[in-house]
């Protein structure tokens, strides 16, 4: 089987990519005449490189929120997220959430949850706390929340439903991880925070390559040959020379995430049931 697996972009497409995810930025507010657009910034690549393209894009009509959480999220998230907007001249706002986490664990401590659940159900909190306040902020001031999720994560489930993946749009939606390092070293995001460990800070220590148990270049060579040359579990375990049972762990995150790539599931009761026949063409980008 002879197929091309190199998903790493050429200086070309870099350029072409910068320039189409900016205008695609632009013309989405200015679609539905918004004034401002709110990126969630936690300091890590996706996010600021999301800021940097935004601020191309928009100006300062941009507003990145950085909502860290005290002893839990890194300092080092914290001063990168302070170097980027002071390097790249953007406007911000820092919101600790400590205070609205605090409030569903002290009112939730008696449920019996087993404690793997409730570590993650108190971990997802956060996301989704960050989430409501991106709406806050959006709907006062008449704007859309841009979203920072790349295509390994959206493709793995790998963000937290109603948190992180609730926003208005991905203008990196279509990039994998691989290529959004790629292209935040491109446009000129410091060397430290491209270069460190990804990591959702959902508690301390977490890093995303430790919980998936695969590095993102081992996952996005498995997921480009699943998605994008459309192989099978099989055909893709033999042409990266991996098990199947890694390519296959890999595949079922894929199957069962996704809900979490679709609006709710309407119940049919007419012939045109609006997730599965019929979409006003609004939205053609």
């Amino acid at each position: 089987m002879d197929l091309n697996i190199e998903i790493y972009l050429k200086e070309e497409e870099l350029k072409l990519f910068k320039e189409i995810i900016v205008n695609s930025i632009k013309s989405r507010l200015e679609s539905v005449k918004a004034s401002i657009g709110i990126v969630a910034l936690s300091g890590g690549v996706d996010s600021s490189l999301v800021a940097v393209l935004s601020k191309e894009a928009i100006g300062d009509k941009l507003l990145c929120l950085i909502m860290p959480e005290e002893n839990i999220s890194p300092r080092e998230d914290i001063e990168h997220a302070l170097e980027l907007v002071k390097k790249f001249d953007i406007n911000y706002r820092i919101i600790n959430i400590n205070g609205a986490v605090d409030w569903f664990k002290k009112r939730f401590d008696e449920i019996d949850f087993k404690s793997k659940n409730e570590r993650l159900a108190i971990a997802n909190v956060k996301p989704r706390v960050r989430m409501v306040l991106n709406y806050l902020y959006a709907n006062a001031l008449n704007g859309l929340v841009i979203g920072t999720s790349n295509k390994t994560e959206l493709l793995l489930g790998y963000g937290t439903k109603y948190g992180d993946i609730a926003v208005d749009f991905y203008p990196i939606g279509d990039l994998y991880k691989t290529q959004v390092w790629q292209l935040a070293d491109y446009v000129g995001i410091p060397t430290e925070i491209v270069r460190k460990k990804p990591s959702a800070g959902l508690w301390v220590g977490q890093t995303d390559e430790e919980e998936l148990g695969h590095t993102y270049f081992e996952i996005d060579r498995v997921l480009y040959c699943l998605v994008e040359l459309e192989l099978s579990v099989r055909e893709t375990s033999k042409i990266l020379n991996i098990s199947e049972e890694a390519v296959n762990d890999v595949y079922r995150r894929v199957v069962a995430s996704e809900h979490k790539r679709k609006i709710p599931i309407i119940t049919r009761l007419s012939r045109m049931c609006l997730d599965k026949d019929w979409k006003y063409p609004v939205d053609r980008h």
